[in-house]
C-alpha cells in the first residue's frame, strides 16, 4: 500500500476534487445505510410490524451515543487534515495515535453505558408495550458490538482526512454484503428474529473495523498506525477537543432530542411508529449525497487552511453548496412520485404505508434547507468554528424543535404536524449558519495561522 492513495486538495480543479472525493464516500454511505435498512426490510417482511417498529425506534438511541463519539471523530479529521495539508509529519502521527487511543477508551464507555441505559431510554421514549421486548433485545446486542462500528468510523475518518475515500468504500461494500447474508440466514433459516439481524450487524461492523485497522497499520504513509505508539498526546488532544467536543455535544444532544421526537410519534401507536421508521429510511438515503459533499468540504477546508489558502477554502465551500443542492433537488421529485412503491419494500400494511407516505410527501420538499445545514456545518467545523455551529444547531434542532413539539402536542393530535418539527429546525438552522459563515473573520484566521 502506498501513500499515493492520499489526495492533496490544496491545488487543482475544485469541483472535480470535491466530486471525486465525495463519490466514493457517497457509495460508502449508501452501503453503511444498508446495515440498518436491510435489518428493517427483513424484520418488516419476515417478522412483524412490531419488530419493524422496534428496530426503527432504537435508531435515535444508537445515534445519541454514536453522535457524541462521531463529534470527536470530526474533530480528529479536521486536525489530521490540517496537519496533512501543512505536511507536518509529527502532528499527523500524534493525531492518528491519539484518536485511536481515545476511540478504544470511548468504545468501552459507550458499550457499558448502552447496555445499562437501554431500559431507561426505551421508557423515556414511551415505546409501546407490544414492541418493548424486541427493541430491548436488538439494542443490547447492538451495543455489545458497537466498538467495531466506532473503530471503523475513526479509521475511515483518518483515511479521508488525507484524501483517501476509496478504501473505506471497499470495506463497507464487503461488510454490507456480510450483513445482508447474515440477516437472511439468521432470520429465515435460524428464525432468530430481531436478535438475528442484530448479530449480523455487529459481525459485519467488526469485520470492517479489522480491515481498516489492518490498512492503517500496513500503510507506508505518514498516517501509519503503530500499536506501540498508541498514547494520548495532550497538545493534540486539546486541538481535537476544541473542535470535536462542541460537535460531539451538538450531535449527542440533537440525537437525544430525537428520542423525544420519537416519543411524540410513538403516542400514535405501532403503525405510526413503523410508518415513521420506514419514512426515515428513505429520508436517510435521500440525504446521503449532501452528507458526502459535506464531509468532502470539511476535508477540503481543513487542508486548505493548513496550507494557509483561505480564498481557495471559501471557493470550495461555495462550490460544495452548489453541488449538494443540485443533487438534492434532482432526488426530491422521484422520491415523492415513487414514495408508495419505495415504502412498500419495507412493509405492506396499509396503515403503515399511509403514515409513511404522509411523512415523505410533506417533509421531503424541505431537504434543500437540510442541504445548507450539512454543508455549511461541515465547512464551518473544517474552519475551526465548531462552537458557533454547535450553538446554531442546538437552538434549531433541540430548543426550538422541542418547544414546537410540546405546543403542537398540546393543541392537536396530528402525527403530520408532529413530523413537521423536523423541517422547522432545518429552516432555522440554515438561516443561522449562513449568518455565521458571513461573520467569520477569515483574514484574522489566516494571520493567526501564519504566526503559529
Amino acid at each position: 500500500m502506498r501513500a499515493s492513495r492520499s489526495i492533496n486538495m490544496t491545488e487543482g480543479p475544485i469541483a472535480r476534487q470535491l466530486i471525486s472525493f465525495a463519490v466514493p464516500m457517497l457509495i460508502g454511505l449508501i452501503f453503511q445505510q444498508l446495515y440498518n435498512t436491510v435489518d428493517t426490510i427483513v424484520v418488516g417482511n419476515f417478522v412483524s410490524a412490531q419488530a419493524l417498529a422496534a428496530v426503527g425506534t432504537t435508531g435515535p438511541l444508537i445515534n445519541t451515543l454514536l453522535g457524541f463519539f462521531n463529534g470527536f471523530s470530526a474533530g480528529a479529521t479536521v486536525v489530521i487534515a490540517r496537519a496533512f495539508g501543512a505536511r507536518n509529519l509529527k502532528d499527523v502521527q500524534d493525531a492518528v495515535h491519539t484518536t485511536i487511543t481515545m476511540t478504544l477508551i470511548l468504545a468501552a464507555v459507550i458499550t457499558l453505558a448502552g447496555l445499562l441505559l437501554t431500559p431507561l431510554l426505551l421508557r423515556l421514549m414511551r415505546a409501546p408495550e407490544d414492541m418493548l421486548p424486541e427493541a430491548t433485545t436488538y439494542l443490547r446486542i447492538y451495543f455489545m458490538g458497537i466498538s467495531g462500528l466506532m473503530l471503523y468510523n475513526m479509521g475511515a475518518g483518518i483515511l479521508r482526512a488525507v484524501g483517501d475515500s476509496r478504501r473505506p468504500l471497499y470495506f463497507l461494500i464487503f461488510s454490507a454484503i456480510v450483513n445482508t447474508v447474515g440477516d437472511l440466514l439468521l432470520v429465515l433459516v435460524f428464525h432468530l428474529g430481531v436478535a438475528g439481524v442484530a448479530y449480523a450487524t455487529i459481525l459485519a461492523q467488526g469485520l470492517s473495523a479489522v480491515l481498516v485497522m489492518y490498512v492503517l497499520m500496513r500503510d507506508e504513509g505518514i498516517y501509519r498506525l503503530s500499536p506501540k505508539k498508541l498514547r494520548i498526546h495532550g497538545r493534540t488532544l486539546k486541538k481535537i477537543i476544541a473542535i470535536g467536543l462542541p460537535t460531539a455535544l451538538q450531535s449527542a444532544i440533537t440525537s437525544f432530542s430525537n428520542v423525544f421526537v420519537q416519543s411524540y410519534i410513538n403516542v400514535f401507536g405501532s403503525s405510526c411508529a413503523a410508518g415513521w421508521s420506514i419514512y426515515g429510511k428513505l429520508d436517510q438515503f435521500a440525504l446521503l449525497p449532501l452528507q458526502s459533499i459535506s464531509m468532502a468540504s470539511a476535508t477540503f477546508v481543513g487542508q486548505n487552511l493548513g496550507a494557509l489558502n483561505i480564498p481557495r477554502a471559501k471557493r470550495g465551500i461555495r462550490t460544495a453548496l452548489l453541488i449538494g443542492m443540485g443533487c438534492t433537488a434532482v432526488l426530491m421529485a422521484p422520491l415523492m412520485i415513487f414514495s408508495r412503491p419505495l415504502l412498500s419494500l419495507f412493509n405492506q400494511q396499509p396503515e403503515v404505508l399511509r403514515y409513511g407516505q404522509l411523512f415523505v410527501l410533506w417533509i421531503s420538499p424541505f431537504y434543500l434547507f437540510a442541504c445548507v445545514n450539512d454543508i455549511l456545518g461541515g465547512a464551518l467545523r473544517g474552519a475551526g468554528e465548531a462552537t458557533p455551529t454547535m450553538i446554531c444547531m442546538l437552538m434549531s434542532f433541540v430548543v426550538i424543535r422541542q418547544i414546537y413539539l410540546y405546543v403542537m402536542s398540546s393543541l392537536t393530535s396530528s402525527a403530520l404536524l408532529t413530523g413537521l418539527g423536523y423541517p422547522l429546525g432545518w429552516i432555522l438552522c440554515s438561516i443561522s449558519l449562513a449568518l455565521c459563515y458571513r461573520l467569520i473573520p477569515w483574514e484574522k484566521k489566516q494571520q493567526a495561522r501564519q504566526q503559529s
